[in-house]
């Protein structure tokens, strides 16, 4: 890696200042718990290879891969080099041995997306390089080399697939209940998995204000002048505490369709993880290697999950989380909690209900573009 500076179109060709690089690190270093133990799982899956091959027969990849090649712009040494090298470098970091193909695709929308089976490749679009400085945007190109380097390229498409697939024999009796418990499972896991390539995004880039100033763009648009790190991570924390059990059943009801975790949340946790120790260790040059993969246990990562999961109940300070977390541990006067909690719901104008200004939060218009694999700029 090199720290020199020279420019290109207005871009630094090469990162101007020198990045740790972890060789040989392992996707388990960064992955957020409940991803870690999911991806765990299926690699240990005795038979996942042979059901894997037959499904790559029957998705459209090589379709995709020639739509891009034929309406997309490849970066490369002759075009958006300056994104190129973010790539080759956002490889070399991660110690990623094959660079995937990038493609630029015209779309004002801001987005960038990972997809692919045998060979991943990533797309970000021209709303998105337009968006971003040099460094958010390498934040970003990190983001999806983190998910090359976990394998949810692979997975997610597979699991897209099958999602669509079961979505068209939902007219079987009770098979709708049965489908959207699987697709709410499988949501649960994107959420959690955009988290890890947030994480692995903050390696490349080792620059954790860009990374912010990156998601609180894709919130607010090109207004940083307008806007505040400071602030909008406030934001993050009045969501999370605000409000009584209503504004709970809100934001689980909000959030049930996404595939990604509010961009505000999102900034909240990679900053959480940027100051922990486990990132620390990494920066330090302490952390899980490829090589050691295959001995994982899948026993000991599920249960890291589940403690991830205790954890971050038991510090919520969102109202429900707190409820179930004081039920767990015992606490009595449960009748009370809940009165309380609901107390708002009879007396008075009920201007909070569902159907009134919350109900409009539901976010709908953003994910209902095909995602991820197409939302991971947001993601």
């Amino acid at each position: 890696m090199s720290d020199g500076g020279d420019e290109r179109n207005g871009h630094e060709k090469v990162p101007s200042r020198q990045r740790r690089r972890f060789e040989g690190i392992s996707s388990r270093a960064y992955e957020h718990p409940a991803d870690r133990s999911a991806l765990v799982a299926l690699r240990r899956l005795s038979g996942f290879d042979t059901v894997f091959k037959a499904l790559s027969g029957l998705l459209p990849e090589r379709s995709l891969r020639l739509l891009f090649l034929s309406d997309s712009v490849r970066v490369s040494d002759a075009q958006f080099a300056h994104l190129n090298d973010m790539l080759r470098d956002a490889c070399y970091i991660l110690d990623l041995e094959k660079v995937p193909p990038m493609y630029v695709n015209q779309d004002p929308q801001p987005n960038a997306m990972c997809i692919g089976l045998d060979d991943p490749i990533i797309v970000v679009t021209t709303g998105l390089v337009e968006l971003l400085d040099e460094e958010e945007m390498r934040a970003v190109v990190g983001h999806e080399v983190g998910h090359a380097l976990s394998g949810h390229a692979v997975y997610r498409t597979i699991l897209l697939f099958l999602t669509s697939l079961a979505v068209r024999v939902a007219w079987i009796p009770l098979g709708n209940l049965a489908i959207m418990a699987i697709v709410t499972a499988l949501r649960e896991w994107f959420r959690k998995s955009e988290l890890s390539a947030d994480r692995a995004g903050l390696l490349v880039g080792q620059d954790l204000r860009a990374s912010m100033r990156g998601l609180m763009k894709i919130a607010g648009g090109n207004h940083l002048h307008e806007m505040n790190v400071d602030a909008f991570l406030a934001q993050a924390e009045e969501y999370e505490s605000a409000g009584d059990l209503r504004d709970s059943v809100l934001k689980i009801l909000n959030v049930l369709p996404r595939t990604h975790p509010f961009t505000a949340v999102r900034a909240a946790e990679l900053k959480k993880w940027a100051e922990s120790r486990d990132h620390q260790r990494i920066m330090d040059g302490h952390y899980p290697r490829r090589d050691e993969d295959k001995d994982t246990s899948v026993s000991d990562s599920f249960r890291q999950s589940a403690a991830s999961y205790a954890t971050d109940m038991k510090n919520s300070k969102d109202p429900l989380m707190k409820l179930v977390s004081d039920i767990a541990g015992g606490a009595g006067d449960l009748g009370g909690r809940v009165r309380r909690g609901f107390g708002g719901f009879g007396a008075g104008g009920g201007t909070d209900t569902a159907a009134g200004k919350d109900g409009g939060a539901a976010d709908a218009p953003r994910d209902g573009r095909p995602d991820d694999e197409g939302t991971d700029s947001r993601g």
